[in-house]
C-alpha cells in the first residue's frame, strides 16, 4: 500500500491512498486533505496501522519535519531519486513515457538546509507527483528485471531516509577535542587573518631556503617561480613532484601545505560553522555520484581527515560501533563474475587468498593488481601484475574487460540491480539526483571522454555501482534490525555516519555487543539479496571505540 503526499495551494497536504485493483493495477482508493500541523500525527497513525510506503517528491523536503515531531517512517518511495535511476536505466527502456526531454524531475534534490519549511516547491513548476508516480510504477512493473529494479529503488529510497535521519541525529562531536587536535597540529588558534604558529614557522623555513622573504606560498605561480629560481625545476606544486627533489625547502613546504589543507578543510572556521550543540550535521546527497555512491553538499563529511577524527567522541555512557566491509569491491567483482577461483581465494582474507593461488608473491602485490584490474591500469606495477590475475581468475577479469570494451565503443553498462552508466555525450552535473557527478576516484574529468578513458570508467562502474547497491542493502537491513530491537527514541542505537563501505552506529555501551552482531547479520543479508547462494562472502570488520580515531 502506498500513500502519496502532495502540498496543496492553501498549505494543507493531500494524502492519496493507492492499492491494487483486482487486475493488479495500482489505483487511487481514497483522498483526504490534512492540515500541515496535523500531518505528523496522521503519518504516525498510519505507520502503526498499515505500515505503508510513503511516496513524496523529495525526502529532504518532507522527512525532517516528521522527525522533528518524533515520527519515524519505515519505508518511502522517493520520486526524484527513482526518476534519476529509471531515466537512465536500460531495465526501464520506456521511461519516461514518450522519451520526454529533461524536466523538473531531473533537477538536484533539495538540500536538507533548504527543507526546514517542509513544503517549499523546488521548482515552482513541479508537476503533479501522482502522474509521475504511476509512470514510475508502470516502468518498474513492466521491466524484464522487475525484482532487481524493485530492490534498487527500495534501497535508494531507504538510503534517503537514513541520510535525513543521520543529519537529524548528527555526528557526536567534541569542540574541545577538535581544538586540541588543531592546536597540536597547527599551534594555538590565531587571530583573524593570521596563520597559526606552526605554519608561520614552516613558512619562515621555506622563505629562507628559497631566499624569498616575501613569498606567498598560497600562490602556485609565485611558488613555482621561487622554486625554479632556486634550482628546483618543477611545473606544479603537487606533492609527488615536489618529493622528487632534494632541497632544504621541500620538507618545510610539504609540512606547510599539509597544515594548510587541514586549516582550510577542518580548521577553526569549519568548527564554528558546522558543529553546534556537540553535533556535526552534514548535508548528505544520496545518489550524488553516477555510480550510486553518496556525496555531500556541505561540511565535507565524506572527506574527514584522520587529523580530526579524534573529535568524533561518543556521548558519556555511549560508544561508537564502527563497521567496515572488508575488500568490498573485489568481493563484489567475485559475485558479479561468478568466478569460483576468486570465491575460493576470498573465503578468508581475499588478498592473502590471491597470494596463495600463486598469482602474485605478496599481499601488497595482490592489492595493487586488483586495483589495477578494476581501474584499468596498463603501466607500472599494476600493469605488470594484472595479466597474472587474468590467468588465475579469468571469469572476473573477463567481466571488467567486457565492460571496458563496451565503454570504449560508447555503450552502456549496468550494475547488478539495474543502474546504468551514462554515455560519454551525456551532460553530467556536479551531484544530486538529477544527473550525478563523475566519481573523482576514477580520475575521469568531464573533458576526458575519449574511448580509452571512458572504457576505464565503465570498467569500474559495474563494480563500484554494485558495491554501492550492496552497501545500501546493508544499511537498510541494519536499520530494520536496530528499529525492531530498540525502537527509534532518543535512547536507541542509531546511524551517525556512512562512507561507501563503512558505517558508524552510536549506541549505548551496554548494547554494543548486540549491535556488532546485527551489523554482521545485516552484511550476510545484503549478500544474499544481491547474489543469492553464490559462494561469495562479505566479512565485516567491527571496532567498538570511544572516539573515531581509534577505529583503525
Amino acid at each position: 500500500m502506498f500513500f502519496l503526499l502532495r502540498r496543496l495551494p492553501d498549505g494543507d497536504v493531500e494524502l492519496t491512498r493507492y492499492e491494487r485493483s483486482g487486475s493488479g493495477r495500482l489505483e487511487a482508493t481514497g483522498v483526504e486533505s490534512i492540515a500541515a500541523t496535523d500531518l505528523p500525527a496522521r503519518v504516525a497513525g498510519l505507520e502503526h496501522e498499515v505500515s505503508p510506503r510513503w511516496v513524496w517528491d523529495d525526502t529532504p523536503r518532507w522527512y525532517p519535519r516528521l522527525l522533528d515531531a518524533g515520527v519515524t517512517v519505515a519505508r518511502c518511495f522517493d520520486l526524484r531519486l527513482v526518476h534519476a535511476i529509471l531515466r537512465r536505466s536500460t531495465a526501464a527502456p520506456r521511461f519516461p513515457p514518450g522519451g520526454a526531454a529533461a524536466g523538473p524531475w531531473d533537477v538536484a534534490q533539495a538540500g536538507p538546509g533548504e527543507a526546514d519549511g517542509l513544503f517549499e516547491v523546488v521548482p515552482d513548476s513541479l508537476p503533479d507527483p501522482a502522474g509521475e508516480f504511476l509512470a514510475q510504477r508502470e516502468a518498474i512493473e513492466s521491466s524484464s528485471t522487475r525484482g532487481r529494479l524493485e530492490l534498487l529503488v527500495a534501497a535508494e529510497s531507504t538510503g534517503a531516509l537514513i541520510a535525513v535521519e543521520m543529519r537529524h541525529r548528527g555526528i557526536p562531536w567534541s569542540p574541545k577535542a577538535h581544538d586540541e587536535l588543531l592546536t597540536a597540529a597547527l599551534g594555538p588558534r590565531p587571530g583573524p587573518g593570521e596563520r597559526p604558529a606552526r605554519m608561520r614557522a614552516a613558512l619562515a623555513d621555506v622563505r629562507q631556503a628559497l631566499d624569498a622573504p616575501d613569498l606567498n606560498p598560497d600562490s602556485p605561480a609565485e611558488l613555482i617561480k621561487a622554486l625554479n629560481r632556486a634550482g628546483v625545476l618543477v611545473q606544479s606544486t603537487r606533492q609527488w613532484e615536489l618529493q622528487r627533489h632534494d632541497h632544504p625547502s621541500i620538507a618545510p613546504l610539504l609540512a606547510y601545505k599539509k597544515m594548510q589543507r587541514l586549516l582550510v578543510a577542518n580548521g577553526w572556521t569549519w568548527l564554528d560553522a558546522w558543529v553546534h550543540g556537540g553535533r556535526f550535521r552534514p548535508d548528505y546527497v544520496p545518489g550524488g555520484v553516477v555510480t550510486g555512491r553518496w556525496a555531500t553538499s556541505g561540511g565535507g563529511a565524506l572527506q574527514l581527515p584522520r587529523a580530526v577524527r579524534g573529535a568524533v567522541v561518543a556521548d558519556p555512557g555511549w560508544t561508537l560501533v564502527v563497521a567496515d566491509a572488508s575488500q568490498l569491491e573485489p568481493r563484489i567483482l567475485t559475485g558479479l563474475s561468478g568466478d569460483r577461483a576468486m570465491a575460493r581465494a576470498g573465503s578468508g582474507d581475499l588478498y592473502e587468498g590471491i597470494v596463495a593461488s600463486g598469482a602474485v608473491a605478496t599481499r601488497a602485490e595482490a592489492k595493487v593488481a586488483m586495483l589495477g584490474a578494476m581501474y584499468g591500469a596498463t603501466q607500472g606495477e599494476s600493469g605488470r601484475l594484472v595479466p597474472r590475475l587474468a590467468r588465475r581468475f579469468p571469469d572476473a577479469m573477463a567481466l571488467v574487460e567486457t565492460a571496458a570494451r563496451t565503454g570504449e565503443a560508447g555503450g552502456v553498462v549496468d550494475t547488478l540491480l539495474g543502474r546504468s552508466s551514462p554515455r560519454p555525450s551525456d551532460d553530467l552535473g556536479t551531484g544530486g539526483a538529477g544527473a550525478g557527478a563523475l566519481p573523482p576516484e576514477m580520475g575521469l574529468r568531464p573533458a576526458d571522454r575519449d574511448a580509452r578513458a571512458w572504457g576505464r570508467f565503465t570498467r569500474n562502474f559495474v563494480v563500484q555501482g554494485t558495491a554501492a547497491e550492496w552497501a545500501l542493502c546493508w544499511l537498510g537491513a541494519l536499520r530494520r534490525r536496530l528499529h525492531a530491537r530498540w525502537g527509534t527514541d532518543a535512547g536507541a542505537p542509531h546511524f551517525v555516519f556512512f562512507l561507501h563501505d563503512e558505517v558508524v552506529v552510536h549506541a549505548p555501551s551496554a548494547v554494543a555487543d548486540e549491535v556488532v552482531a546485527l551489523v554482521a547479520e545485516s552484511a550476510v543479508e545484503a549478500g544474499r539479496l544481491l547474489f543469492g547462494d553464490a559462494p561469495v562472502a562479505f566479512p565485516v570488520t567491527v571496532a567498538v571505540v570511544d572516539d573515531y580515531s581509534r577505529a583503525k
